[in-house]
């Protein structure tokens, strides 16, 4: 799913002769504590609720405040999975959207991408989920898939992780398109490959809820 279907129509970008008091009325209305603004079509920024509520003068224009996060955009034919990096790196909440112009077509909140993440064939598919973990050197998805396709089964999706605590093994989540997998977790160990965890019934992998994870700590949901 890419960026220019996942823009949010309801919320409104700020003007620069906007006042602050109108911004906070708006935050409050779209429940949002973040707001883009906009200037002759261009994504100039994002003003956020801890910063102007901290202002004394509501009448005080949006074009005389510092904006942050100039670069908290993404073009229309992005993936969602580079707006969640997006807003995990930056902190916010939502995401600024532009077209190949580079001019403003919309924002993106969080919540609707994480919504979308979750409705991803991969995710919703039901089927199980196994976790390897092995040297790099030593990782060929093609020979992964082989094997699960020996089994009369298909690897419907893949994520590799760089192990934390040995920098020469990585971590591969791999989402199979069947609930038993018994026969499949047994070949693997014939040849050799470490089982970290295995899981059924669709459940969401384990680099899946790592992403879902990271951003709840700063989101309230």
């Amino acid at each position: 799913m890419i960026a220019k279907e996942l823009i949010n129509q309801m919320i409104p970008p700020l003007k620069l002769t906007d006042t602050v008091a109108y911004a906070i009325v708006w935050m409050e209305e779209f429940r949002t504590k973040e707001l883009p603004v906009v200037n002759n079509g261009k994504f100039l920024g994002l003003i956020s609720e801890d910063h102007i509520l901290e202002m004394e003068d509501g009448n005080k224009q949006i074009g005389e405040i510092e904006l942050s996060c100039g670069h908290c955009f993404v073009h229309e034919s992005q993936y969602f999975y580079d707006i969640l990096k997006l807003a995990v790196d930056n902190h916010i909440e939502l995401v600024g959207v532009v077209n190949d112009q580079e001019e403003f077509t919309g924002v993106i909140t969080v919540r609707d991408t994480i919504t979308a993440f979750a409705r991803t064939t991969p995710v919703q598919a039901e089927g199980s989920v196994v976790v390897l973990s092995m040297d790099s050197r030593d990782y060929s998805l093609a020979e992964l898939s082989r094997l699960v396709e020996e089994n009369n089964a298909r690897v419907l999706s893949s994520s590799v992780k760089q192990d934390p605590l040995d920098k020469s093994k990585i971590k591969v989540t791999l989402k199979i398109n069947r609930e038993d997998i018994s026969s499949i977790v047994a070949t693997f160990e014939r040849f050799e490959y470490k089982i970290i965890s295995r899981f059924q019934d669709a459940e969401i992998t384990e680099t899946d809820r790592d992403r879902i994870d990271e951003l709840l700590k700063y989101l309230d949901i």
